[in-house]
């Protein structure tokens, strides 16, 4: 009753305008990711540039959980809403999480892989900001929603993949040297495998809110 009720009732489109905003931060920060694992003089800039952008998702963030509070009525349910923007935001921490190990062991080289895996997140970022728009009317874009998440999954598993390969690879190449660069370099790869899985989060967010809209 309560949800035929809200149905006719005019809903607060502010949101969605927040997460475009907020999904275009993500892919800013994908992309300063990716131009960091190139290495090079420029990863500390790069670092910075995550950093900035996760700055100011948290801004958006607290812009939408503030909507939240004080709006009557909201496109989908307020849990909803507060979970997929926080699933959002925790992606973009773990890119800034990743520039803070790069920082902190003073990475400038990086592996294929994980060059490759950077390529894949921002792929990821891409898919979330296409998906966004389409929850304005969901019962129209079920198709293309879903088509949108599968892909996102997809992408998860394939990082999961490189994830694995460039352990073994980095295993292979150090265990006859010094311990520590394959120690720094584990790291690195498991921050960005936690990126490729608060996507996911992202997408299993977004297939949540489409079974409870349909």
């Amino acid at each position: 009753m309560l949800r035929w009720f809200r149905a006719f009732l005019p809903r607060e489109e502010r949101f969605f305008d927040l997460f475009a905003r907020h999904s275009k931060t993500v892919v800013q920060g994908a992309l300063a990711l990716q131009d960091m694992l190139r290495g090079g003089d420029e990863t500390l800039v790069c670092c910075q540039r995550v950093n900035q952008f996760e700055n100011d998702a948290d801004n958006i963030t607290r812009e939408v959980l503030t909507a939240v509070r004080r709006t009557f009525i909201t496109p989908f349910d307020r849990v909803d809403i507060k979970n997929l923007i926080t699933s959002m935001d925790d992606a973009i921490d773990q890119m800034q999480q990743t520039a803070k190990a790069v920082v902190l062991f003073e990475v400038r080289t990086f592996e294929p892989p994980m060059r490759e895996i950077g390529t894949l997140l921002v792929e990821c970022a891409n898919l979330v900001g296409r998906a966004l728009p389409l929850m304005q009317s969901i019962g129209e874009n079920v198709a293309m929603l879903t088509a949108i998440t599968e892909e996102l999954t997809k992408l998860e598993g394939r990082v999961d993949d490189l994830h694995d390969i460039g352990l073994k690879e980095l295993f292979l190449k150090h265990r006859d040297a010094n311990a520590m660069d394959f120690i720094v370099g584990a790291e690195i790869y498991d921050h960005l495998e936690k990126v490729a899985d608060r996507f996911d989060d992202v997408a299993n967010e977004i297939n949540s809110i489409v079974i409870e809209q349909v």
